[in-house]
This record gives structure tokens, C-alpha cells and sequence, in this order.
């Protein structure tokens, strides 16, 4: 029997036992009152105390029973547990600070099953396929197998102890899992796994998982199987680096004419030996593992530290939309702005996104009680990606910046006439453009000639580096 199963039954008996106690002890409270009473069947009282009896009775059995689908255990199709509940119980395993290993198995082939034979079919292959891991582990030593239904063709198993123990089990699974027929339906598993010493976070642990699956997917023409994949040494330097907020800050001047307008914070986590981590690189991490407001929080503080501490400095600093858009860190920087009256107007959020947001009048609502804040709202990489076209003509913003590849040295001369081209555009809109990647005196003067506002580069100033 699945764990899912005895536990199914469990909550089943204990609602059973809340439903029948109560009753009892009224019934006997009643029978005791009705022995003290002359003229038991003589007198209403008794009939008023079996009527309330009945009453609350049947109210209180239907309460409970009400309740008691509320909470859902065993998933209908697979009988394994549901989604909700393994994620609960997984939770409540990693609280106790012990190693879990975690098995996702994908029944690779669930869609093909579903669409020539049917979605009986289909449900029933789950259920089968739940039933064959649970006796495959039985054999293994694990007698109540935890394991969840997590989505249509995704099964969940956690286990106790590092997934070094179960690394030759599941090998054998992935053997075995060959010769599996159903119904005389051939089924394909795909296996991957992972443990907790790749984190404790039941969401990033999921995650991986999901990568995982998705590498396996891609390996399985060259018939390579991706078991599982350690966090990299990059992975843990990226997360040591953030929670310990080892960060190098250079800020460069972005000049306005000849005079320095404000200046271009960018920021670089350093790992515990001291070498710098490349940003390009630790992005891609900090996304993967859902650490992007995380970071883009604590960009905001030091850039917030750095202007309380210089009155005259005038910050812009890169931040991820999504960052913004969640409630919870919006609330945060909208506390921290207030809390920091002095830095009004000295800080400017440059952003850039692949996919555009379509509730566009939420982003401009959100934008909008920055602007009202103090903060300036750049676009970012104009020219190269599509939405960022979309954002200048949709959103609330102050500036642009072109992207850099127009301003590259071997590029500028042919592109030139593009640049022009973005400037007017953005004036029209009223609109300021800044341009980066100001390489030489002739890049710099053929901006400024064609009315360019912001204007950066290391031909004007070199990096400064602030630990």
C-alpha cells in the first residue's frame, strides 16, 4: 500500500472518531439527565432534549463531512498523493534539517498514449505506472512509498538520506523501466534526480527537476540519460556570494554635454576567494534559481546607501521588470523611497525584458508610482529587442538607451542614420535617448551633432571601482 494510501485512510478514521466522540458524550449526557428526571415520558423536556439532540446531531455530521473534503490527500487518476499535499509533505520533511533525495519520473510518452488510445487509457497507465514503483521500491526496502502525482505525465518520490544511496537503484529503475508494457502499450520513463544538498527551498528543488527532465529530453537521440546534475561551484559562489552581499560596485560618468548628468552603477558579486563573478554568467543563475528580486533588492539598497552618503550623486542602476512587478518587493522599494526622501530624483531604473507584459496598464500604474516617487524609468536596449520598441511606445518612461551594438566602433559609421533615426522617434515623445560605448572623439561628436542627450563611454571616463 502507498503511503498516500495510509494516510488517505488515516485522516479518513480520525474524522470518523471526531465525528462519533462528540456524539457519544451527548448521548450519554442526555441518558444520564433522563435517569435523574421523574416522569421521563411524561414530560416535554424530554422531547425538547431528543429534538436537540437530532439538531445538532445531523449539523455536526454534516459539518464534518463538509471539512473533510477540504482537504484532499489521494489524487483521483493515480492514487499517489496530490500535488497540494506532497508539496506539504515535503515541506514538513525539510523542516526536520535531514537529507531527502527526490525522484521525478515522466512518463515520456503520455500524450502519444492519450491521443490513439484515449484518456481512460492514459489515467490508467498513471495509476499502473504508480503501482509499478511503488512494489519496484518495495523490493528495495522502502515498504509505504512517498509519492505524488505533481502534473499529467509527472510523478514526485522523496526519500530519505543523499541520492548517492539511491544512485544505483535508480539506474536499474531506468533498465527496467525499458521492458515496461501496459495494456500492451509500451511506455517510455524518463528519470532524474536530485537531493537537498542542492538546496532546501522545496521550489528550487522542483525546478531542477524540471531541468533536469528537460535535459534528458534532449540527450535521449544520442541515448545518454541525464540522471542528475550536481550544483555546479559556480552555483553555490553565486548564491554564498549574494546572501553574503560581496558585491564590487563601478560606477561610470554618463555626461550631459560637458557636464557629468549622472553616473552608471553596475554591480559584480565576488566569490569567498575574492575573484569576481561574471555577470553574464551569475544572471543566468540567479533566474534559474529564482533569486532575481532577491538580487535586484539589494541593488536598490546600495544604490539607495550610496546616494545617502554623496548629496550631489545621481544614480542609474539596472533592475529585471518582473523585480518590479512583484507585490511584495514593490512594496519594499516603495518603503525604502519614502523612507529616503533626500535621494528623490537621483535614482534611475534601467529595464529591459525578452517578453512583453500585456497587462500594460498594471506595468504603467507600478511605473507610474515610481515617477511619483522620484525615480527616472529607462528602456533598455533599443534596437536590438522588439519589446523595447513596444515599452517606448506603450509605457510612462523618461529615457531610452540605445543599444550598444549601434555605437561599437566597427558598426557606427553604417548605423548612424539608424541612431538618428531612435532619437527623433523618442523625442517626438518626449523622450530622452542615451547612447553608451563612446569609443573615440568621432562617436562622441557625431552624437552630439545629431542631438543625442546622454552620452557615455571610455573615451569621456573610465570605470571607478567602490568595494
Amino acid at each position: 500500500m502507498l503511503l498516500s494510501q495510509l494516510k488517505e485512510r488515516e485522516y479518513r478514521f480520525k474524522l470518523a472518531l471526531r465525528m462519533v466522540l462528540p456524539l457519544f458524550l451527548l448521548f450519554i449526557a442526555v441518558m444520564v439527565h433522563i435517569g435523574f428526571t421523574q416522569g421521563i415520558f411524561e414530560s416535554y423536556h424530554y422531547f425538547i432534549e431528543i429534538s436537540l439532540f437530532l439538531i445538532v446531531s445531523i449539523y455536526f455530521i454534516l459539518f464534518l463531512i463538509y471539512k473533510g473534503y477540504e482537504v484532499k490527500i489521494t489524487d483521483t487518476i493515480s492514487k499517489a498523493f496530490t500535488r497540494e499535499y506532497m508539496y506539504k509533505y515535503l515541506e514538513d520533511e525539510l523542516s526536520q534539517n535531514k537529507e531527502h533525495t527526490l525522484i521525478f519520473v515522466n512518463i515520456d510518452n503520455l500524450r502519444k498514449i492519450n491521443s490513439q488510445y484515449g484518456v481512460k487509457s492514459a489515467d490508467n497507465i498513471v495509476t499502473e505506472v504508480v503501482k509499478f514503483l511503488a512494489e519496484y521500491f518495495k523490493t528495495k526496502g522502502v515498504e509505504h512509498l512517498p509519492i505524488g502525482h505533481i502534473s499529467g505525465s509527472n510523478l514526485l518520490i522523496v526519500l530519505d538520506g543523499e541520492k548517492q544511496n539511491y544512485k544505483s537503484i535508480v539506474e536499474l529503475l531506468i533498465l527496467k523501466s525499458q521492458e515496461i508494457r501496459i495494456d500492451d502499450i509500451e511506455i517510455n520513463l524518463l528519470v532524474v534526480m536530485n537531493d537537498t544538498r542542492f538546496s532546501r527551498n522545496v521550489n528550487y528543488l522542483i525546478d531542477n527537476l524540471f531541468e533536469l527532465q528537460i535535459k534528458n529530453k534532449k540527450s535521449k537521440s544520442s541515448h545518454e540519460n541525464v540522471l542528475d546534475e550536481d550544483p555546479t561551484e559556480y552555483e553555490y559562489s553565486v548564491i554564498n556570494a549574494l546572501k553574503r552581499e560581496d558585491i564590487v560596485v563601478y560606477l561610470q560618468n554618463v555626461f550631459s554635454g560637458a557636464d557629468v548628468s549622472f553616473k552608471e552603477c553596475s554591480i559584480k558579486l565576488k566569490a569567498q576567494d575574492g575573484k569576481l563573478l561574471h555577470q553574464k554568467n551569475y544572471i543566468k543563475v540567479l533566474n534559474k534559481l529564482r533569486l532575481m528580486d532577491e538580487y535586484d533588492l539589494m541593488v536598490i539598497k546600495k544604490a539607495i546607501n550610496l546616494c545617502t552618503q554623496d548629496s550631489e550623486l545621481k544614480l542609474a542602476i539596472s533592475l529585471t521588470p518582473s523585480t518590479l512587478r512583484n507585490v511584495s518587493i514593490f512594496t519594499t522599494i516603495m518603503e525604502l523611497l519614502n523612507k529616503h526622501k533626500s535621494i528623490k530624483n537621483r535614482l534611475i531604473f534601467v529595464l529591459n525584458e525578452f517578453d512583453y507584459f500585456h497587462r500594460i496598464d498594471r506595468f504603467n500604474y507600478i511605473l507610474e508610482q515610481l515617477r511619483d516617487s522620484g525615480v527616472l524609468i529607462a528602456i533598455n536596449r533599443v534596437g536590438a529587442i522588439h519589446t523595447s520598441f513596444l515599452y517606448l511606445r506603450d509605457l510612462g518612461i523618461d529615457m531610452i538607451r540605445i543599444d550598444s551594438f549601434y555605437t561599437k566602433e566597427k558598426n557606427f559609421s553604417r548605423y548612424l542614420g539608424v541612431i538618428a533615426g531612435f532619437n527623433v522617434m523618442a523625442h517626438k515623445k518626449g523622450v530622452k535617448v542615451w547612447a553608451k560605448l563612446i569609443e573615440n572623439e568621432d562617436i562622441y561628436t557625431k552624437l552630439k551633432d545629431i542631438g543625442i542627450d546622454y552620452l557615455q563611454g571610455k573615451y569621456l571616463s573610465s570605470n571607478e571601482e567602490i568595494v
